[in-house]
């Protein structure tokens, strides 16, 4: 075992214009950002496994109204909460994920727990409920899950434009961390599209898209516009280069918000490799985004 660790978390891409983050709201979110972070650090710190720290880390971002995930979660047209989650293990490849599920205080448990007490990967609604029942994971009424500023945001969406249509709100929360073993995993937790409808899921549980991690190549968190990330399968593409093209970790994320930025999505992602090198990319005006690299040194930020 080294003593090489580090980790990398994100509060979502795009959903906030820097004319509207004043100091107090700025230092509001830095400090979500700094405690989450922390969470995940001391798991490393302490010789704890990748996976246990991405999950603690996105526990945090749950619990905190701030994110669009858990707590946070944004409205759907019917006024309604559906969130997803997804976890992957880059050591043995397993990996884990949830959709469309209402009530469950931490979806990342969730997924961690289709990951690891059952066959599947990827489950969803009352199925993925019961699951959560089954294994007494914590439930919450919704008046747990409603926010005023959420709340808010969905009326004027609604107002805005039929519920059909595709809303810019593309806030999303993960982690990705190497452990002193040299394993690397990869969380990702939303509350999905707000006013969204017909079920809608977007790139956070799906394996590839918007989580992928891999010991021989690096572990991703994507945030932005799902669709655009199912697309292109964000998440593996940089995998994919570094595995079969032999590329860096930058070079690979480069590549990848290219072919993004193609396609005309938007957002971003962050990324670490099996050295502990960690990239945060993003083509939106800013991105909630905080990493521990391995020589302690530490980067909190939201705009360029």
């Amino acid at each position: 075992m080294n003593e090489l660790f580090a980790i990398a978390i994100h509060g979502g891409a795009g959903t906030i214009e820097k004319e509207r983050m004043t100091d107090e709201v700025s230092a509001t979110y830095e400090n979500a950002l700094r405690e989450a972070l922390e969470t995940g650090r001391a798991i490393l710190q302490q010789g704890g496994s990748s996976i246990d720290a991405v999950q603690a880390a996105v526990i945090s971002l749950e619990d905190c109204h701030l994110f669009n995930a858990g707590r946070g979660s944004v409205f759907t047209s019917k006024g309604t909460h559906e969130m997803d989650a997804s976890i992957m293990n880059g050591e043995t490849l397993a990996a884990g994920a949830v959709a469309g599920i209402t009530g469950v205080r931490n979806p990342i448990k969730l997924a961690r727990i289709v990951m690891e007490k059952t066959r599947h990967v990827f489950v969803s609604g009352e199925g993925a409920l019961e699951l959560a029942k089954e294994h007494n994971l914590p439930m919450e009424t919704k008046d747990y899950f409603h926010t005023d500023y959420r709340y808010n945001d969905w009326i004027k969406k609604q107002q805005q434009t039929p519920a059909s249509t595709p809303q810019k709100y593309l806030g999303t929360v993960g982690a990705v961390a190497l452990d002193k073993a040299g394993n690397l995993a990869a969380a990702t937790s939303t509350g999905g599209l707000t006013n969204k409808s017909y079920g809608r899921i977007g790139d956070s549980p799906v394996i590839g898209a918007g989580t992928y991690a891999n010991n021989y190549t690096c572990a991703i968190s994507c945030t932005g516009d799902g669709e655009h990330f199912i697309r292109a399968v964000m998440a593996y593409d940089v995998s994919c280069c570094m595995e079969y093209k032999n590329t860096s970790l930058h070079d690979a994320c480069a590549n990848a918000m290219q072919k993004l930025q193609d396609i005309q999505g938007t957002g971003g992602l962050i990324a670490i490799d099996s050295k502990g090198n960690i990239e945060m990319p993003f083509n939106t005006e800013g991105m909630y985004r905080a990493c521990y690299y391995p020589d302690g040194g530490i980067k909190i930020k939201i705009f360029d």
